[in-house]
């Protein structure tokens, strides 16, 4: 019987999940911000020990590979293979879009059976970051970094009713004001909705390599310089 322990950060949530067969064991999360580099370890180590106590091998480490939040990938990424190097397991890399479109597959029986689902992740400003998938979770158009405005996504909204949610479909409301255009609420990423992600991945030994696996970025991380900083070197 397969363990999975199972990573989330790709955005303000920060939670982690320990599976067996597809069932949650164990879940941790907390919802108030960027807390990631505090919080994530104390959750894995949680995880790693209710497994060793109730004498429940891992079998593989499932991260929630991107698009998101640069810093908590990287903490995400670098947390799950530091496991896998540990516990000698697989890592299993399931993306991020996906996570997010599993409790709406699940909870919400209402969407017609051409629905298309929409996913998005907030990238500031009018910008998100999003995919298009059909009920069966293939893929209808690739992951990209969208600016919105009022003829985003016409010609799936011509012919789909297109169901937006996550932190990115929030804004988005006002400008989507196609009839096909339905929304979502309460959608976020988290460890629990990866389970049959990763049960699937599992089953096919669809393991990525733990020392070259990189995440999902979809941009270039751009440092920024504080704003005190900046003012100390134009007066020099």
């Amino acid at each position: 019987m397969s363990c999975i322990l199972h990573i989330e950060t790709s955005t303000q949530v920060c939670s982690v999940a320990l599976s067996q067969e597809g069932m949650c064991l164990f879940e941790r999360k907390n919802e108030e911000g960027h807390r990631h580099a505090t919080l994530l370890a104390p959750f894995v180590d949680e995880a790693l020990s209710f497994a060793d106590s109730h004498a429940i091998p891992l079998d593989a480490v499932a991260v929630s590979c991107g698009p998101g939040s640069y810093t908590g990938l990287r903490i995400g990424v670098s947390t799950a293979k530091g496991v896998c190097y540990g516990r000698g397991v697989r890592l299993i890399a399931i993306p991020t879009l996906k996570v997010m479109s599993v409790p709406v597959l699940l909870y919400h029986d209402e969407l017609p059976d051409d629905a298309l689902l929409c996913p998005m992740i907030d990238a500031r400003r009018m910008e998100v970051y999003s995919a298009i998938f059909d009920r069966s979770l293939a893929v209808v158009r690739e992951t990209s970094a969208d600016v919105i405005d009022s003829n985003s996504y016409a010609e799936f909204l011509d012919r789909h009713p297109v169901y937006f949610f996550g932190n990115g479909a929030a804004k988005c409301r006002e400008a989507l004001t196609h009839p096909n255009a339905r929304f979502i609420d309460g959608i976020y990423p988290s460890a629990r909705n990866m389970l049959p992600l990763a049960e699937q991945a599992m089953a096919r030994e669809k393991f990525v390599d733990v020392a070259y696996f990189e995440p999902f970025y979809l941009k270039s991380f751009v440092a920024s310089r504080p704003k005190d900083l900046l003012h100390e070197t134009r007066k020099d």
